[in-house]
C-alpha cells in the first residue's frame, strides 16, 4: 500500500490484538490485489445497549487506482454482532469478495483490450510451407503453414496483413497463431 494502514476506535478503547487482527486481514486482501493503495478501518459501538450488550459497527474503505471500496457492516438485532471477531470477519469478507471482483474485472477488461502485433508477409516458401513475417519495427520472424489459422497458405501473398502471437522457438522468434485480417497496408 502506498499509505499506511488507518485503524481507528470510536467509542470504545483502543486494542493492539484487535489492530493486530485487523492487519492480518488487510495483508490477506493484499493477496488477492496488490494494487490496493489505501486502506481505513474504523471499529465502533454507535450505541451502548447496557441490557443486551455491545453491538460492533465496522467500516472498511479501501482506494485503489480508478476506484473505491466501501464495507459498512452496522450494528444490529443479529448476535453475530455482539461478537468484535465476528464482525470483523464477516465485515472483511465482504471486502474480500469485492477486491476479487474488482480484479477479476480489470482481468477481464486488461485481456479485451490487449491486442496481437500486426505484421505483414514477408517472404513465403511454398514447397516447404513456411515464411517469414515482417513486424511494422523492421523484425523478421519465422511462420509455418500449420500456425495460419484462418487462412489456406498456399493463397497467401506478399504484402497481406496479420495479427500473431510471438514465442520463442529453437532458432528465435517464431509466429504462432498466425490469422489474416487484410491486405491494406500501413504507412
Amino acid at each position: 500500500m502506498q499509505v499506511p494502514l488507518q485503524v481507528a476506535f470510536r467509542n470504545m478503547p483502543h486494542s493492539h490484538r484487535i489492530v493486530e487482527q485487523i492487519e492480518a486481514h488487510v495483508a490477506h486482501l493484499e493477496s488477492f490485489y496488490d494494487r490496493i493503495t489505501s486502506c481505513r478501518v474504523v471499529v465502533d459501538i454507535p450505541h451502548r445497549h447496557h441490557d443486551s450488550g455491545n453491538l460492533y459497527q465496522v467500516r472498511i474503505d479501501i482506494t485503489v487506482p480508478g476506484h473505491e471500496i466501501v464495507v459498512n457492516r452496522e450494528s444490529s438485532q443479529q448476535t453475530q454482532f455482539k461478537d468484535l471477531d465476528t464482525a470483523l470477519g464477516h465485515a472483511f469478507d465482504a471486502a474480500t469478495r469485492q477486491v476479487e471482483d474488482l480484479a477479476k474485472q480489470r482481468r477481464t477488461k486488461a485481456k479485451h483490450h490487449e491486442s496481437q502485433p500486426h505484421a505483414r508477409v514477408a517472404r513465403l516458401f511454398d514447397d516447404d510451407e513456411y515464411g517469414f513475417i515482417e513486424t511494422f519495427d523492421g523484425r523478421e520472424i519465422y511462420f509455418h503453414a500449420h500456425s495460419l489459422i484462418n487462412g489456406d497458405f498456399q493463397k497467401l501473398e506478399l504484402g497481406t496483413e496479420v495479427t500473431f502471437v510471438e514465442e520463442l522457438g529453437d532458432k528465435g522468434p517464431q509466429a504462432s497463431t498466425v490469422r489474416i485480417v487484410g491486405r491494406h497496408s500501413h504507412a
